[in-house]
C-alpha cells in the first residue's frame, strides 16, 4: 500500500508542477486547483502506515489539527502581542486603503520615481525591503513592494521582472530573524535546545554572511534588468490600479485559499519528505530543496532542521529553500501576495523566477560546499 500512496503523491506533485504552466484554464484558476491536489494529497498520505521522524510515530492524512490549521494559518501569525495579525487580513487592509486613496499614493511614488530615476529606485526597493523584512515580517514587505511597482512608471515585462527580483530579496532577508517568516520561526523553534541553543540572532549570524551579499546582489540584478526602462509611451501595456471594492475582497479570498491549499500540499507530502528528502546528505538535500518552490517551505523546514545536523547541513538545507522559494508562485508568502495584486500569471513569473533561482542556486552551492573539498 506505501508505494502505492508514494506513487499517488508524485503523480500530483508533477500535476502541481507542470499543469499550472501548460493547462491555461488551470493557470487561470490556480488558487482552487492548488486546494484540490492539497486535499487529495491529504487524503492520500492518510494510507500511508509506519511513517515516523527522529523515532516519533508521524500522523498522516486528516486530523483535526491540520484542519483546524489550515483554517488558522491564513489569518494568524503568532507573535510576542499574540495578535490576531494575518496575511489576509493585511492583504485586505491594505487593499482597502488603495482602493480609497490610490490616486495620491500613486501619485507621490511616481513622482519619487521621476526624482531617482526607475534604476536607482529599483535598487533601494530590492534592497531595503530584503533588508527590512526580517523585522517588518515578508508579508509587510511584499505589500510595500507591490503598491510601489504598479505605480512606477515602467512596461508591465519590467514591473514583472523588478516584483520577481525583489521577492528573492525579501524572502532571503526574511530569514535572518524569527518575526519575518514562518520558515526562520519554526528553524529556531528546532535549534533552540542543545548543541546550538538558537536564539533571536542565531540566523543572523549564521546565514548573515550568505543572504547580506545575496541582498546586495539582487539589487544590482534589478538594475541590469532595468537598463531597457524608459517612461511608458502609448504604445505599450501597465500595470494600472483598476480595482473594484469586489476585487479587493476577492483577492484576500484567494490569499486565503492558496494558503490552505500550501498547508494540506505540505502535509499531505509528508510521507516523501522524511521518508525520502531529510535523510538525504547535503549536498542533495540542497538542490531538492528546490521543490520548495511550489511546496511550502516551513514544512519543508520542520521536517528537515533538527539538532543532530551539522551546521554545513543546516546552512544548506535552509540556504536551498529560501533561494528556490522564489523561483514560482507557490514558493513564497511575498511571491503569493505580488503576483495575485499584479495579475502575474504562472508562466511570467517563470520566466524570470527559474532562471535567477537556478543561476543563484548554482552560484550559493559553490561557495557553500566548494571550501569543503580543498
Amino acid at each position: 500500500m506505501n508505494i502505492v500512496v508514494l506513487l499517488g503523491l508524485f503523480t500530483i506533485f508533477l500535476a502541481v508542477l507542470l499543469l499550472p504552466f501548460r493547462v491555461k484554464r488551470v493557470e487561470e484558476n490556480l488558487e482552487p486547483f492548488l486546494f484540490v491536489c492539497g486535499v487529495a494529497a491529504l487524503t492520500i498520505s492518510g494510507f500511508y502506515s509506519g511513517l515516523s521522524l527522529n523515532g516519533e510515530a508521524v500522523h498522516t492524512g486528516w486530523s483535526l489539527a491540520i484542519i483546524k490549521e489550515a483554517l488558522i494559518a491564513p489569518v494568524y501569525i503568532h507573535n510576542k502581542l499574540r495578535l490576531p495579525v494575518g496575511i489576509v487580513q493585511a492583504v485586505l487592509i491594505v487593499g482597502l486603503i488603495m482602493y480609497r486613496w490610490h490616486k495620491p499614493i500613486h501619485k507621490a511614488i511616481r513622482k519619487m520615481a521621476d526624482r531617482l530615476s526607475p534604476r536607482l529606485m529599483a535598487f533601494l526597493l530590492i534592497v531595503v525591503l530584503g533588508f527590512i523584512s526580517s523585522i517588518i515580517s515578508a508579508i509587510l514587505a511584499a505589500l510595500i513592494l507591490v503598491e510601489t511597482v504598479s505605480a512606477m512608471p515602467l512596461a508591465r515585462r519590467l514591473k514583472i521582472e523588478l516584483t520577481v527580483i525583489a521577492c528573492f530579496s525579501i524572502g532571503l532577508g526574511a530569514a535572518l530573524t524569527p518575526l519575518g517568516e514562518p520558515l526562520s520561526t519554526i528553524a529556531v523553534t528546532k535549534l533552540a535546545g542543545p548543541p546550538y541553543h538558537a536564539g533571536f540572532g542565531y540566523l543572523a549570524k549564521l546565514l548573515g554572511v550568505y543572504i547580506v551579499p545575496g541582498i546586495i546582489a539582487f539589487g544590482f540584478v534589478g538594475v541590469m534588468f532595468l537598463k531597457r526602462s524608459r517612461h511608458l509611451d502609448s504604445q505599450e501595456e501597465d500595470i494600472v490600479y483598476k480595482d473594484k471594492l469586489k476585487d479587493v475582497v476577492m483577492r484576500a479570498a484567494k490569499v486565503y485559499l492558496f494558503i490552505m491549499a500550501l498547508v494540506f500540499l505540505g502535509d499531505g507530502f509528508k510521507p516523501i519528505i522524511i521518508k525520502y528528502i531529510s535523510k538525504m546528505p547535503a549536498e542533495a538535500l540542497y538542490w531538492v530543496n528546490t521543490i520548495s518552490a511550489i511546496l511550502d517551505n516551513a514544512t519543508l523546514t520542520a521536517a528537515e532542521i533538527g539538532p543532530t545536523l551539522t551546521l554545513i547541513q543546516i546552512k544548506g538545507a535552509l540556504m536551498g529553500l529560501l533561494i528556490a522559494g522564489g523561483m514560482l508562485i507557490p514558493g513564497n508568502i511575498p511571491n503569493i501576495i505580488a503576483a495575485g495584486k499584479l495579475g502575474i500569471k504562472s508562466k511570467e513569473w517563470a520566466q524570470t523566477g527559474v532562471q535567477i533561482g537556478l543561476v543563484t542556486m548554482f552560484v550559493y552551492f559553490l561557495i557553500l560546499y566548494l571550501p569543503h573539498y580543498f
